[in-house]
């Protein structure tokens, strides 16, 4: 029987492949990884900007505010502007990324495989992945949180379990969370358009509720608590910085989600459309409703699972805590589910499928957050919880991914040129090498520039605006050392497409 070989099909714009033997045999395959088809490439801009709130209306982006003000030393106002600033900044590297996901339809590893090699994509892919557990763990503690808060409104007796019982809630909501992903693409889309709109809705209840608690003047006219006098200019990067680092790792794997829209133009305008405004208006909400808090229930409460927990209504709570259970399930889906669960297919694509990843990604995210249960569950005496520690480390951490964010949209449209050889990102010893020397000089770099400023306490302005640095520095870097390398065979041709080649002979 004569094996047959895949080829790239042009379907009005998007690239679709027909998978014959040559790719199907290959270790580096697998159904879940591969290059979506064009009849499933059905998210709307609706559909993509409905993704955006779902992961923007979380626990996390409430509290941004008062993150910039009390650690950052900006006014509210400049707080809000830095945030507003920062996810309209964040957008380019976000539609950039995109383009080829949407265009061949594969995921973020598969991507990587071009400007890394096809071995040499794990390292990023695994850098990713631990942020993606990290969070996955830290929202999973927000979600059980919000179970042991609604079952103990319904179920008297459960409060007496105090800890244990947010430990049970933690199990039950990862399980949730987990089974959504593995039943795959469409359950994604239907609980994110479910939930947007929804909660878009409650967003604007809060608002509503807490607005007449607070003078938006009086808030506004807080002075900073940066030192008197000080510039803001300093301040505020920093603080914008670290806001664009907020969804620094959604701008590496949104390949993973623009694989399946209908167009670039749907991914744009959903992306534009989903993702600044919601942000500013969540971040707002945590503000306003931080302010009126003194009110409503006698003291100042920056959490807002704990926030309605005061509410004497059992109505009330019970239908808040369902909603910030909906709202973090679609946060925690898509922002820290997908994303590793695809990097984890990666190392060995025919042992590890999509639920083998999912459940890979859970466990990770359980061991992260496990001096944290011990202690809920009283099992070591309570101490410092390293939940806001796992908190500071991950946003640090993040801003080592700005340089493979650069890395990425110069590959693919300086270098390759919009144009990808996809039957060989699934081979080895094809068109691309097994590990790309320039990606790793590029990425290398900037690391390394980060490491020395934090260990010698020279060059902070470096680490200080580092998604910045990190990413144009590893942009630069990338687009010489691949001119300088260009004739190696460990950075490979920029291929055409199979049937270019065709047309060609």
């Amino acid at each position: 029987m004569t094996e047959t070989t895949s080829q790239m099909v042009d379907r009005g714009g998007l690239i679709e492949l027909d998978v014959g033997d040559d790719v199907r045999s290959s270790s580096r395959f697998n159904e879940d990884i591969a290059p979506t088809q064009a009849s499933e490439r059905t998210w709307s801009k609706w559909n993509i900007a409905a993704l955006w709130v779902g992961m923007s209306i979380c626990v996390p982006t409430y509290t941004l505010g008062g993150v910039l003000t009390a650690y950052f030393g900006l006014s509210v106002g400049e707080a809000l502007f830095a945030i507003l600033l920062a996810n309209v900044i964040v957008l380019i590297p976000l539609t950039l990324n995109a383009f080829p996901g949407t265009k061949f339809g594969i995921p973020f590893p598969v991507v990587l495989r071009s400007s890394f090699g096809i071995l040499g994509s794990n390292i990023p892919c695994l850098v990713r992945a631990l942020v993606g557990c990290g969070w996955f763990g830290i929202q999973t503690m927000f979600g059980g949180l919000a179970i042991h808060l609604l079952l103990s409104e319904l179920i008297p007796a459960w409060a007496a379990l105090g800890g244990v019982g947010e430990v049970i809630g933690f199990f039950v909501f990862g399980a949730m969370n987990l089974y959504v992903v593995i039943r795959g693409a469409e359950s994604i889309k239907w609980l994110e358009t479910l939930a947007a709109p929804l909660l878009l809705a409650v967003g604007v209840g809060l608002m509503v509720w807490a607005w007449p608690h607070m003078s938006m003047s009086e808030l506004l006219a807080q002075p900073p608590s940066r030192p008197e006098g000080a510039s803001v200019y300093g301040y505020f990067f920093a603080g914008l910085t670290a806001m664009v680092g907020f969804w620094a790792t959604l701008s590496l794997n949104i390949p993973d989600f623009s694989r399946f829209a209908k167009s670039q133009k749907d991914q744009i305008v959903g992306q534009v459309i989903g993702l600044p405004l919601t942000m500013f208006f969540f971040a707002a909400l945590g503000v306003v409703l931080t302010a009126a808090s003194e009110t409503l229930v006698g003291q100042t409460v920056a959490d807002p699972v704990r926030l309605i927990g005061y509410i004497d209504s059992p109505f009330w709570v019970v239908l808040a805590m369902l909603l910030i259970i909906i709202a973090t399930i679609s946060t925690n889906t898509a922002s820290n589910i997908v994303s590793p669960t695809n990097d984890f297919q990666n190392i060995a694509p025919k042992l590890i499928n999509q639920t083998r990843g999912v459940l890979m990604t859970g466990a990770v995210g359980v061991l992260l957050m496990g001096y944290d249960l011990l202690q809920k569950a009283g099992v070591i005496p309570p101490g410092v919880s390293l939940e806001q520690m796992y908190s500071n480390w991950l946003l640090g951490y993040s801003s080592l991914l700005g340089p493979i964010a650069g890395i990425m949209a110069v590959d693919y449209f300086l270098i390759k040129k919009q144009r990808l050889d996809v039957p060989s990102l699934y081979m080895d010893s094809h068109a691309y090498p097994a590990v790309n020397i320039a990606g790793f000089i590029a990425f290398g770099v900037p690391v390394a520039l980060t490491l020395l400023s934090l260990l010698t306490g020279t060059m902070n302005w470096f680490y200080d605006y580092g998604w910045f640095t990190g990413s144009a520095l590893g942009a630069i870097v990338y687009f010489v050392a691949s001119q300088v390398l260009a004739s190696s065979p460990q950075v490979g041709p920029a291929p055409i497409m199979a049937n270019e080649a065709a047309e060609q002979r």
